[in-house]
């Protein structure tokens, strides 16, 4: 460990431990032998890391928090398997993140400047973008994929295997068990797409792209026409990437797109 370093009394460090420099573990923490911490991390107190996990750098980490602890997946037998957080990420009080499972690719990855609120629970499997924000309790079961700039309201379970793309955002207390495109606004228990997320859209977007999001949402959402058929045809005629994205992800979904159909006849 580097002389630099804050490690409180109580703390237990693993003397395998791999820890940067710069580094502060408060009061009755445990961090476990395969454990590698980056330069600048802050570790709150009883706070326990464990398993195959690697932290990068300038991450926060509040009290009571729980990274790497075994899958909760009955078919995990012990297999060893990883988790991964980047840089500059906040994770509050009381946050379970897992790693993965053997079946599920075996890493649990979490990307850059992403706030995990109280509570939060990230299970196996799971990837997480950048820029990310999961409010209180928000709740991902095992293989949910977020993209980067993702917003998720407090109390809202998302069912295994759902994929929500950029700047999208889910409401609070919903229940979301269906892919969610890029750039979409989804409320609702179950959660179904109600138009765009705006204001992510323009802390980042120019005026154009926004716009050119706005035509293909109308034309995918509120036309009538099948979704498929709609976006198949947008994408022989449109070169913008974020519009080509949003049209693309809707193909490959296997969950299907929560959204209200309206009729042709209008």
């Amino acid at each position: 460990m580097s002389p630099v370093n804050k490690i409180h009394p109580t703390a237990v460090v693993s003397p395998e431990a791999r820890i940067g420099e710069n580094v502060s573990i408060d009061a009755y923490s445990v961090i476990g032998p395969e454990v590698t911490i980056g330069d600048g991390c802050t570790i709150g107190s009883h706070t326990l890391i464990e398993g195959v996990t690697s932290i990068g750098t300038g991450n926060r980490i509040f009290s009571h928090a729980v990274l790497g602890s075994i899958p909760q997946d009955l078919k995990y037998h012990g297999e060893r398997v990883r988790l991964e957080i980047g840089d500059g990420n906040i994770i509050r009080e009381f946050t379970l993140i897992n790693p993965g499972t053997e079946g599920g690719g075996g890493v649990t990855r979490i990307g850059n400047g992403n706030l995990l609120m109280g509570y939060v629970h990230v299970a196996h499997d799971v990837i997480i973008g950048d820029h990310c924000i999961l409010a209180n309790a928000a709740t991902l079961a095992g293989h949910v994929v977020l993209g980067d700039h993702v917003v998720v309201g407090g109390m809202t379970p998302i069912h295994q295997f759902v994929r929500i793309g950029d700047y999208a955002m889910i409401a609070g207390a919903s229940a979301l068990s269906q892919d969610i495109p890029p750039f979409c606004l989804a409320e609702g228990n179950r959660a179904v797409v109600r138009g765009l997320n705006l204001t992510g859209m323009r802390r980042k977007l120019d005026r154009e792209t926004i716009d050119a999001i706005k035509r293909a949402y109308r034309r995918l959402f509120e036309s009538g026409e099948a979704i498929r058929d709609a976006a198949n045809e947008i994408l022989e005629n449109e070169s913008r990437p974020e519009v080509r994205d949003l049209c693309q992800f809707i193909l490959e979904s296997k969950r299907g797109i929560p959204f209200k159909r309206k009729s042709n006849a209008q």
